[in-house]
């Protein structure tokens, strides 16, 4: 059993981080081999709509063809038994390196059949974890949810099996808030959340892979 997390937030040891791996941990209680990706270590692009991936009997056929630092990536996840990916919140959506990844990873597997399908030939588990500077009423509000609900259902479309989302609100943004402007909210108060609800944040994610860890 494989298990890869691919990081979407350019930090790799703040709240997006913490909580993937603690994902890996629970895949590993499980006994899998687990992997942690940092999507801005690599040198990539989102799709350039060449098409390759659908070509009749093409040699790039049902894989995306660009060839760059996501490409071992794109294999290894080719390869996994599980998948989850983590991204802070950025206007409203993931970041744009995770945006680019996803391209690369969804579309190569999407088949232009009525109604449409995936070429990627097993069921693998996937689980999208989420953290964001608001809180779960704004988010409702600024109807973040169509979003991740967007995601999940790409996910379980080409993964074939419903795929999990997990969102953590209004986390730690700064260690030291006194040295940016910001009066969003109060400092302190975030700062006591972390304390109280950001372990039990972890402890979700830590179940989820535990979770994604079992064999279908």
């Amino acid at each position: 059993m494989k298990v890869i997390a691919i990081n979407g937030s350019p930090r790799k040891k703040w709240n997006t981080a913490m909580l993937l791996e603690q994902a890996l941990e629970g895949a590993a209680s499980q006994g899998a081999e687990t992997e942690l990706i940092h999507l801005y270590d690599l040198d990539f692009k989102g799709c350039t709509s060449c098409f390759s991936c659908k070509l009749k009997d093409g040699k790039s056929s049902g894989t995306c063809a660009m060839r760059d630092g996501l490409t071992p990536v794109l294999e290894k996840i080719a390869e996994a038994d599980a998948l989850v990916l983590g991204s802070p919140i950025y206007f409203g959506t993931v970041t744009g390196e995770m945006r680019s990844f996803m391209e690369r990873l969804l579309f190569q597997y999407l088949a232009y059949t009525n109604p449409p399908s995936t070429t990627f030939t097993r069921k693998i588990a996937t689980a999208f974890i989420y953290t964001m500077n608001i809180s779960e009423e704004m988010m409702k509000q600024y109807q973040y949810s169509v979003h991740f609900g967007s995601n999940e259902n790409y996910l379980t479309r080409m993964f074939g099996q419903q795929a999990e989302t997990l969102c953590c609100y209004e986390t730690l943004q700064f260690e030291n808030y006194d040295k940016v402007v910001f009066n969003y909210f109060d400092p302190e108060m975030r700062r006591q959340r972390r304390i109280d609800v950001f372990p039990e944040d972890c402890r979700k994610a830590y179940e989820l892979g535990d979770r994604l860890a079992v064999p279908v």
